[in-house]
């Protein structure tokens, strides 16, 4: 394809997206395909010839759209918001036309110290505390996802606490880390991989809140010690996945100041509501924390993948993850003057993430961010609200970001099949969860074209089919 021929093509594809968009409200939010569907309309074998652009789109369009889940669709509340906008898509692709390869400083240093400047840029805007900010000890990194934030942060972790021996001679000792009941999975999948086993994982009760108990935390750590483990590392959450639920981070933050335990705090979506100033009473306590990380691409309008990870002491990373082939010396890293993310983290390769993230904070500006971060948390209050005053429904906890639980009266079965229900009629997406053992629906709100008239016809339906499936019983 020459470069003509992909100036071409580059804005036929826009125009799709475009229309993709304008139309997105008109299409099933769920797919409705079967499992095996799409495979079976795919031919067996690549193709010998190429084929055209034209023909590529029109399989999209026939065989590919359908078994799409919009995620980007405004009635669109399963799981957690992955939201999008269009500057976020453009700097995706200009990310994608550079092909930057940003492994060292020195293979790209616009990726490396456009990064650094937006982290430190996040640092203030979410109220975090400066010793994030690369001109400190410490420094941000953008990494895939919450769940290698996490795996990062607990490897580094072990390493602190065995002087880096686990690195030379493979995990030795009974290393303990503690999450809550609630505590998303991405936590035992790290224990697992970072050689710390399921078994080392300390899962600590939560109050009537949801929320890990600081006093169960000391009394099991206490417990531990006694029979001959060693505590290293502490997750707390800001914003659970079931319920949003807040740990209490400073009461958590002492307890592993006093034993010198690294602190994580994952506020994987929940993290974007620390724009607003108003809700960063949540995060009290968070200068107690070794490390921190956010997901943009759940509800700061910026296409996945993009996870914010930040440390207090940016050498515990390097110290950690730091190998250096003949291949990549260079005089730039030897001079020790500028960061190689690539031994921040557990990958080698790293794509330009940043100029998305960039194109995002420049375009809405953080007033903009913060007026739609507002407008989500308004609408999930208004549906709290409704929940409230029906006679059917209870509100199971009550809202503190853009999460709304709560069930109907008729039960765990019935919510099952009233959930089920209205998923089908492709109107609407939502999911649930159990707390205390039951079912619990959930309402994640945030997508970033969803207002109040989606939502009214969302929880118009929800009403409609419950009161269907009562009088069919």
């Amino acid at each position: 394809m020459t470069p003509s021929q992909f100036r071409e093509e580059g804005k036929k594809m826009i125009d799709w997206i475009a229309d993709y968009y304008e139309g997105i409200e008109n299409m099933p939010v769920l797919s409705q395909v079967k499992p095996g569907e799409i495979k079976n309309r795919l031919p067996g074998s690549a193709p010998q010839q190429g084929e055209t652009m034209e023909q590529m789109i029109d399989d999209v369009n026939k065989i590919i759209m359908p078994g799409i889940t919009h995620w980007q669709s405004p009635d669109f509340y399963a799981y957690f918001p992955s939201n999008n906008s269009f500057p976020s898509i453009l700097g995706d692709l200009l990310s994608s036309g550079l092909g930057v390869q940003g492994m060292i400083w020195a293979t790209s240093p616009a990726c490396t110290e456009l990064e650094t400047r937006v982290m430190d840029w996040l640092v203030d805007m979410l109220g975090l505390p400066g010793k994030f900010k690369s001109t400190s000890m410490g420094g941000g990194v953008i990494q895939d996802t919450a769940s290698s934030s996490a795996l990062t942060a607990i490897v580094a972790a072990r390493e602190k606490t065995t002087a880096f021996k686990s690195n030379e001679n493979g995990v030795a000792g009974k290393l303990v880390a503690y999450v809550s009941t609630q505590t998303h999975s991405s936590l035992e999948k790290a224990a697992k991989i970072a050689g710390i086993g399921k078994n080392n994982l300390r899962a600590i009760d939560v109050d009537g809140n949801f929320a890990m108990k600081p006093d169960a935390l000391k009394a099991q750590i206490e417990k531990d010690k006694k029979d001959g483990f060693t505590p290293f590392f502490v997750c707390a959450t800001i914003g659970t996945t079931s319920s949003n639920a807040v740990d209490p981070i400073e009461e958590i933050g002492k307890i592993c100041e006093e034993g010198n335990y690294w602190l994580h705090i994952d506020a994987a979506m929940s993290g974007t509501a620390m724009l607003c100033p108003e809700f960063r009473h949540h995060q009290k306590g968070v200068e107690l924390a070794d490390s921190y990380c956010f997901n943009p691409h759940k509800w700061m309008f910026t296409n996945f993948d993009c996870d914010c990870f930040w440390v207090a002491d940016r050498n515990h990373l390097i110290n950690t993850f730091s190998i250096l082939p003949e291949y990549l010396k260079n005089k730039a890293t030897e001079s020790g003057a500028v960061f190689d993310y690539r031994d921040w983290h557990i990958q080698l390769g790293r794509r330009f993430r940043s100029l998305k993230l960039w194109f995002v904070i420049r375009h809405y500006g953080v007033e903009g961010l913060q007026f739609h971060v507002r407008e989500h948390v308004r609408l999930a209050r208004d549906f709290a609200r409704w929940v409230d005053e029906s006679t059917d429904f209870d509100l199971v906890v009550e809202p503190l970001f853009n999460l709304v639980c709560f069930s109907h009266k008729a039960g765990d079965t019935f919510n099952i099949k009233l959930m089920d229900t209205v998923n089908r009629t492709g109107e609407i997406y939502f999911t649930h969860t159990r707390l205390n053992g039951k079912v619990v629906l959930r309402m994640s709100i945030g997508q970033s074209n969803t207002n109040e008239k989606h939502l009214q016809k969302a929880w118009k339906l929800i009403l409609t089919k419950a009161r269907e499936l009562i009088l069919r019983r």
